[in-house]
């Protein structure tokens, strides 16, 4: 069997390394012990790993926080400083990071337009910035098993509304799938193992590879 020919991938419609870049909000103590619309823990997972797909891959990566500076709130929580605690943070006090001029210029100096995107809380910090984007022309990817609210009406309803104006739902997994494509690139296939295993796939995955 053949794969074709590699698209170009600035201009895939679907996501690729060189297209897209990685938007990472306010996983930060107080929003995460709030979350009620998922499994806390299985959330850290998610969005740990996440951020991991993100590096392997070469994304650019946009993180932000909210209120570190003015004493209200802390940094990131460990997990993640672990992974990204090498990158900057744009700190600010608007809920809507689209609205911190810091924030937006570095996502506009990404150079990227589809945005694949994860905040909390859903209901507002994911979907304020989300609606902001799509209406400048952005494509919007919210990694929906990555993201929460303070309940599951409000997750859900945030999700809904992000949809109606444009944007796109998708898994961490449909993610990871998304950025590999091919097994035959074989660089970044170890990753994506590691990867899955590690943020709660299964062994079946290497099974197939190992088959085809």
């Amino acid at each position: 069997m053949t794969s074709e020919a590699i698209r170009a991938p600035l201009d895939d419609h679907l996501l690729t390394p060189q297209n897209s870049a990685f938007i990472i909000i306010d996983y930060q103590p107080v929003q995460v012990n709030s979350i009620a619309s998922m499994d806390r823990q299985l959330l850290v997972n998610n969005i740990v790993g996440t951020a991991k797909i993100a590096l392997a891959y070469g994304l650019p990566i946009v993180h932000s926080t909210v209120n570190v500076k003015t004493g209200l709130n802390k940094p990131p929580i460990p997990q993640l400083q672990k992974v990204l605690g090498h990158l900057p943070t744009y700190d600010r006090t608007s809920i809507n990071s689209w609205e911190d001029v810091e924030f937006k210029a570095a996502v506009e100096a990404t150079g990227r337009k589809k945005l694949i995107m994860t905040a909390l809380w859903t209901e507002a910090c994911l979907s304020f910035p989300a609606l902001d984007a799509l209406r400048e022309g952005y494509e919007v990817y919210a990694v929906v098993d990555a993201v929460g609210g303070t309940s599951v009406a409000a997750h859900e309803a945030a999700l809904r509304r992000i949809e109606q104006a444009g944007g796109k739902m998708i898994s961490w997994t449909q993610l990871l799938c998304e950025l590999q494509r091919d097994w035959a690139r074989k660089d970044t296939v170890p990753a994506f193992m590691n990867l899955f295993v590690e943020t709660g796939g299964t062994a079946g995955i290497q099974f197939s590879y190992e088959r085809t």
